[in-house]
């Protein structure tokens, strides 16, 4: 397949000078930044990163569910 896109000046030169700095043909750089898009949306729906959701916390630390019985439940809004 193959597609053509109009870009800016400045996203050009950007994409030219990145593909010499990585001594890479300019078609090979998009691919890779598309393929990159692509599958960082369809791996998961998360934005964390991997050193949040591997977070074990601590042992010396209560877990948070043990305070969840003295938690106030949330204010009604007033309408009027």
């Amino acid at each position: 397949m193959q597609i053509t896109i109009d870009l800016p000046p400045d996203l050009e030169q950007d994409l030219i000078r990145q593909a010499a700095q990585s001594n890479l043909p300019l078609q090979t750089l998009i691919l890779q930044a598309l393929r990159q898009l692509i599958q960082s949306k369809s791996g998961s729906s998360c934005q964390w990163s991997e050193v949040i959701l591997s977070y074990e916390g601590s042992p010396d630390f209560p877990a948070f569910e043990s305070y969840r019985d003295e938690l106030l439940p949330p204010r009604e809004p007033e309408l009027f």
